[in-house]
């Protein structure tokens, strides 16, 4: 089992892993063959995820932060953060770190009757 390690460029918000530097590359990282295919993984889970919440996001009177879709793009889209943060060097972690993600939020910061906890308009 080959355990080298190779250096790549990754953007999460453009979904992308190069194994060159661009101006897109969020984050360094040095990653195992292994640690790719999970992280190509991550990303294509967050990919579709997006994809069903941007589908979900005209439906009307569905606010968006008491919704499943956005809680549900959350987190994969702290996943990908932890697993960047886990496998990242100093740099890396401190960045991701920065961005406040890794600690998902319990209050939306709304309260409103209707979007609470056994509403009809929460899935």
């Amino acid at each position: 089992m080959n355990h080298a390690k190779t250096r790549y460029y990754v953007s999460v918000t453009h979904n992308l892993i190069q194994d060159v530097p661009n101006e897109s590359a969020e984050y360094e990282v040095d990653l195992s063959d292994e640690q790719l295919g999970i992280l190509r993984d991550k990303l294509d889970d967050l990919a579709k995820e997006d994809e069903h919440t941007l589908k979900r996001a005209p439906v009307p009177y569905k606010s968006a932060d008491k919704d499943q879709a956005t809680d549900d793009y959350n987190d994969k889209i702290i996943d990908v953060y932890t697993f960047l943060h886990e496998i990242g060097d100093e740099r890396t972690r401190k960045a991701i770190e920065s961005l406040g993600v890794l600690g998902k939020l319990e209050n939306a910061d709304y309260d409103h009757p209707g979007y609470g906890e056994g509403s009809p308009t929460n899935k």
